[in-house]
């Protein structure tokens, strides 16, 4: 299945270290990563994507979605999840909050309900609870719409297109049946579809998957990564063996080819490209530039000429 056109966005992990790299605060992975986003979209990439973990409750979470989304002109992507595995103990615990599966689904069914400007919560009568329901504010209108479920396994995909939530795939599947990730990947895809045809819901969903791009083109870039073997990795991982997707770096035209074979690159909508964030916004804008410029044509994509999301 190709789905055209494609979209694509720079995925970074906000990550620094003071001991080294070109990111070596907070403060430098945060503007640096806004400047990259600016690079990116002169290049004609679609999107920024940041992947953080941000404990916040429901209806906290619904005011301020709305906000930056209004703020951002309606560009504003939304990733949720349960969350993943921590170096902290009991990291989510900390900051008062579980990753219980079913608690995180009934979560996000409470936000999602905010976020279409339903009431929530009763109405002040005389200091009694009124009739009346009220709902959050602000409200940013198509929202809804663009809220993505994180899946980590074929199981969560299925639950995420019987709710109507886009859906956001990375790297790693928390579950191995020894055929290839992207394979693995694509059958999580078909279920999600399968999931949201049979629900009956009224728009197109959107799919993304997450895949490390690196094309050598400079010694610079041979000395890095040019040792990578592009394979699979399988381990164990959240209490389960799990299946870890190849990377992609070579020769730019191979990796179009190799990319244009990947099974859930086809199945997609949206591809995500993890970026090197510590080698800093010179050497990530460039590598964006080749990708667009030599690989992603390939896939289906073109450059965007518009301000979209």
């Amino acid at each position: 299945m190709t789905v055209s056109p494609k979209k694509i966005g720079f995925l970074s992990f906000g990550a620094w270290h003071p001991g080294g790299g070109l990111t070596r605060s907070g403060g430098d992975a945060l503007r640096q990563t806004v400047e990259l986003a600016v690079a990116a979209e002169e290049i004609g990439i679609d999107g920024a994507f940041v992947r953080v973990h941000h404990f916040a409750r429901q209806l906290y979470m619904a005011e301020t979605a709305a906000a930056a989304d209004l703020l951002a002109g309606g560009r504003l992507q939304l990733g949720v999840s349960r969350g993943s595995p921590e170096p902290a103990w009991h990291g989510s615990e900390a900051f008062g909050y579980s990753v219980d599966a079913d608690e995180a689904r009934e979560k996000t069914a409470l936000f999602r309900v905010a976020i279409t400007g339903a009431g929530v919560v009763p109405a002040d009568v005389g200091g009694h609870p009124g009739e009346a329901t009220l709902g959050v504010q602000p409200q940013s209108p198509g929202l809804a719409d663009r809220i993505w479920w994180g899946s980590g396994s074929r199981e969560t995909a299925a639950w995420a297109g019987e709710q109507g939530m886009n859906l956001m795939s990375s790297t790693l599947l928390l579950e191995d049946t020894q055929v290839p990730f992207d394979q693995l990947q694509a059958e999580q895809i078909e279920l999600f579809r399968e999931a949201w045809a049979n629900a009956g819901h009224d728009r197109e969903p959107r799919v993304s998957v997450s895949r490390s791009v690196i094309p050598i083109t400079s010694d610079l870039d041979r000395q890095l990564f040019g040792s990578d073997a592009n394979e699979d990795q399988v381990g164990w991982l959240d209490g389960a063996i799990s299946r870890f997707g190849r990377s992609y770096t070579g020769e730019p035209d191979r990796i179009a080819e190799e990319l244009a074979d990947d099974a859930a690159v086809r199945a997609a909508d949206t591809i995500l490209l993890t970026v090197p964030s510590q080698l800093g916004v010179d050497y990530n804008a460039a590598m964006l530039e080749t990708i667009a410029r030599e690989i992603a044509p390939g896939i289906g994509w073109s450059p965007n000429t518009r301000v979209t999301a």
